[in-house]
């Protein structure tokens, strides 16, 4: 039988990966943005397994909202970085960072 450590243990291996691929690497802008989507998988997971496990919906619901908040991300990011390729050609978080001010 799976329990709810089962699903702790997942979330946190995913949490670690999100959170490893973000310092290891700061190179390429997608691989962030995917390292970030890693750990809001690892929430809606253990948003979805303490829901279940003290059954009730709110942690579900919390995760339909967690998710709908993560595909604007990836939407509305991607679209920048197409914008930011078009304009200077490449997309290295170095070349972001110049865009300040």
């Amino acid at each position: 039988m799976i329990g709810l450590s089962h699903y702790l243990t997942v979330a946190a291996i995913l949490f670690t990966i999100g959170v490893l691929g973000i310092f290891i690497n700061r190179k390429n802008i997608i691989v962030i943005l995917m390292s970030v989507e890693l750990i809001l998988l690892a929430v809606n997971i253990n948003l979805v397994a303490f829901s279940t496990h003290l059954n009730d919906i709110t942690g579900q619901v919390f995760a339909l909202f967690v998710l709908t908040v993560a595909a604007a991300e990836s939407a509305i990011g991607l679209a920048i970085l197409v914008v930011f390729f078009r304009n200077r050609g490449s997309i290295a978080v170095e070349d972001v960072s110049m865009m300040k001010g």
